[in-house]
């Protein structure tokens, strides 16, 4: 049996946050995720996340200024400050409502002064995310949705993984980006399993519901649990006609 969260971020967006978990239970979804949560306080996200009995699998570090094109702090060298406090932020949050994963995104830059400034974040947010049993992911994003975004390359996630060696760093596995990346997605989960900590999907090449376009995840979502990865697998799409519940038809297909 195949389990589901839905990805917040991108569904129900019309509603609070609140509102868009009620939604996702209603839904049948077995657990729910987010990006950016700050504006919902973390008791009242906890206290609906225990009145439907869901998980909120993850969150991510904040972006920065969006009105500058940031996307994410971490590998960005002049912005070290923002990008601890960023983490600390995350982490309080993730405390605070009980959810178990933290997304730090590495934003804009290239070059080895943005590695090492991400390799430093890391290894800090790890550090300070074990206090609390909680794991940090990193997400290789593709180039289209992310121009300039400094992971871009599965290869390069896998080595910032090795190099940091925190037993609480992870890889976000995103369907939808590793395949306009790289394609081959059977044999890139395979390699990269010991080191998985979430996994998303979208189609593609339009991110909307997994029903269409070039990945067949009847054969991904089988090949995922034959790898024995057993927990909920991210919904991360655009609903095609805006309207989330009635993209939802591709639930359908999996035994629930």
């Amino acid at each position: 049996m195949v389990k589901f969260s839905a990805n917040l971020g991108l569904l129900w967006r019309d509603r609070s946050l609140i509102e868009a978990v009620q939604a996702a239970h209603r839904a049948g979804f077995d657990a729910v995720e987010c990006h950016w949560p700050y504006e919902t306080p973390p008791e009242m996200l906890a206290q609906v996340l225990a009145e439907t009995g869901l998980l909120m699998l993850s969150l991510n570090t904040v972006r920065g200024d969006v009105s500058k094109g940031e996307n994410g702090l971490c590998a960005v060298p002049h912005r070290r400050n923002e990008a601890k406090a960023a983490i600390d932020q995350a982490l309080a949050y993730a405390v605070a409502a009980n959810i178990p994963n933290i997304h730090v995104m590495a934003g804009a830059a290239t070059g080895d002064d943005a590695h090492d400034c991400f390799i430093n974040h890391l290894a800090y947010g790890c550090e300070q995310a074990a206090r609390y049993g909680k794991t940090i992911l990193i997400e290789p994003l593709n180039h289209y949705d992310a121009p300039g975004y400094f992971l871009s390359d599965l290869d390069q996630a896998l080595a910032i993984i090795e190099v940091v060696g925190a037993q609480n760093l992870k890889l976000m596995f995103d369907c939808y980006h590793i395949q306009i990346l790289h394609g081959d997605l059977t044999r890139a989960l395979t390699r990269s399993f010991d080191v998985i900590g979430h996994i998303q999907f979208a189609s593609v090449p339009s991110r909307g519901a997994p029903d269409g376009g070039e990945v067949n995840y009847q054969h991904i979502f089988s090949h995922i649990a034959s790898l024995g990865y057993q927990a909920p697998l991210g919904a991360e799409y655009h609903p095609d006609s805006g309207d989330s519940d009635a993209s939802l038809g591709w639930l359908a297909s999996y035994e629930r």
